[in-house]
Order: structure tokens, then sequence, then C-alpha cells
């Protein structure tokens, strides 16, 4: 049976940039980060506050004829991203909504419709401890459109490496994800980074020395030029560096994402109940890149 499309057959050009806005200072980078980006890419942008707190101030309503001070809050919050917004970027239309939901659910409705959600590593309220607060891992499992968890140092999301790492995996042939690497390299006019892992089975021997290691490293070669070849000659401009490394992909990709300005990433859905399973990998690099992450969902 045919794959179904992941979002409706619309010009991405013509679909907004989804950011989720809370106040805390993950989102204040998220939303640099996606002014920046909307400008490169003459998107509009649509600031999310999505929230619940239309029942916590059931009782307040009662006692007065003011606007909840939850909505009140929220207002503010997007009010205060959007003047950030025309600061920085002062070309990039801007939309904001105040959303009565729940952050994930509000925020997995908006990518049914957007060019990209966009999201901090963590919000207001996560555990200090987390590395990826839930909301941002839940997102970018589970959504239709590329999800960009804006995380790392200064330099990568400032965008002063220019350089984009891209992570090929076995299926990845002309895929959405490498399609968004090539369009992000062309429109930065920067190095696009491909890298393609392999490991000798142990079985095979130890060591990556020998025929075994060769055979593997030469069939991981020809994965990385099917898996570009389509989208390069569609973007023969943009600057590739070509890079097949022994060793655990999600270790390789966390290494170079400190010279990078965005890793990009396939991941593949399953249609259940549990919406998108991004995998072990794809997890990693959103716990532990050292730059932001785009997660783009890959058909099956």
């Amino acid at each position: 049976m045919k794959a179904q499309p992941l979002r409706k057959a619309v010009d991405v050009m013509e679909l907004p940039l989804i950011v989720g806005v809370d106040g805390s200072e993950s989102s204040l980078r998220a939303t640099d980060w996606a002014a920046d980006e909307a400008a490169r890419h003459g998107h509009s942008l649509r600031l999310v506050y999505a929230s619940m707190w239309q029942y916590y101030d059931g009782m307040s309503r009662a006692f007065s004829t003011d606007r909840p001070p939850g909505q009140v809050f929220a207002e503010n919050i997007v009010g205060a991203a959007a003047q950030r917004v025309a600061s920085r970027a002062p070309d990039v239309k801007v939309i904001t909504d105040v959303v009565p939901k729940d952050t994930v659910v509000a925020l997995l409705s908006e990518s049914r419709n957007a060019s990209a959600v966009v999201t901090g590593a963590r919000g207001r309220g996560e555990l200090a401890g987390l590395l990826l607060g839930s909301v941002s891992l839940s997102v970018a499992a589970r959504a239709q459109s590329p999800v960009v968890v804006v995380r790392g140092d200064e330099p990568g999301i400032e965008g002063a490496h220019g350089r984009i790492l891209l992570g090929v995996g076995d299926a990845d042939a002309d895929s959405p994800a490498v399609r968004f690497a090539f369009q992000e390299a062309s429109v930065r006019d920067c190095t696009l980074d491909v890298v393609r892992t392999w490991r000798t089975p142990a079985f095979e021997g130890h060591g990556g020395a020998g025929e075994p290691a060769r055979t593997h490293e030469e069939q991981a070669s020809a994965l990385l030029e099917e898996s570009i070849g389509a989208a390069s000659r569609d973007h023969p401009g943009v600057r590739l560096r070509r890079a097949v490394i022994e060793g655990p992909p999600s270790e390789v990709l966390v290494a170079r994402s400190a010279a990078a300005d965005l890793l990009v990433v396939g991941a593949r859905r399953r249609q259940s109940q549990f919406g998108m399973q991004i995998g072990r990998v794809a997890h990693r690099l959103l716990h532990h890149s050292l730059c932001p992450v785009a997660v783009v969902p890959q058909p099956l």
C-alpha cells in the first residue's frame, strides 16, 4: 500500500513557522532562532502560547469582571515575544495566538499546517536537571512537520559555524530530511556536512581493519551517495563535505554537532495511537546535541 503523505500538499513557502512561547529563557532563545529562520526563508512567524490557564482561573472569574490573570499573563508573553521579533527581524510578519489547550496538544495541532515547529529545550516549570523538556520531546516525536529544538551553545544557535550537519541512515535516499538539510544549506550559503556511520558486526572481526571493515565502509559510502544524489543535483551550489565514519551514529553526530549550526535527522513514524516513534538515535541527539536539532518526519 502506498504511504500516505505526512501533510497536505501545500507549498511549504506558504506555511508559517510556528514557535511555542512561554516566557522562559529557553523560549526566548527559540524565538530569536525562529525570527532569523523566518527572515532567511521568507516565512511568516506564528507565536503560540498554549496553556490550560482557563481552568485555573475559574475561581478568580467569580470575584472579578476583569480578564482572568492567566489570560493577561499569556497575552503579555506573546506580546513581548512579538516585540522581540520585531526588533530582531522587522521584515518578518508576526501573528500571535493564545490557545487554551495543553501545550503538546496545541503544538501538534499547529504542526499540521506549518513549515516547521520551533521549541526551546526546556520550558517554564521543567526540572532543572532535565536535558530536554517533556514538551519538546513529545512534539518532536509526534509532529507532522519538521520540529527544531533550539539547544546548544551560542555559536551554534547564532549560526557562527557556517555548517549544517546531516546524519543519513539506511532508507534516506532523497528523503524529506535530506531535502530539508540541502534547503537549509542553500538558504544559508553554508557547507553541508553529510555523515554516514558504519559498524563491523562482532562476528566478522574487530578493530576496523581488514576485508570486512573495508566492505562495510564501501557499502556505507555507496549508501551516502545514494541518499544525497537527487538533492545534490537539485542544489548544485551547495558545498558538500562527505564523511563515512566507523562508530555509533549518536556518538559520532553528537561529537560533530560541536562545529555545526543545525543537526538534521529523519524520524520514521509508526501509524498508531502513540504517533511517531523517533528511535534511539534521534532521542539521544535531542538530549545531547551541542547545536539546534531538526527532526524531520520520514514516510514509511
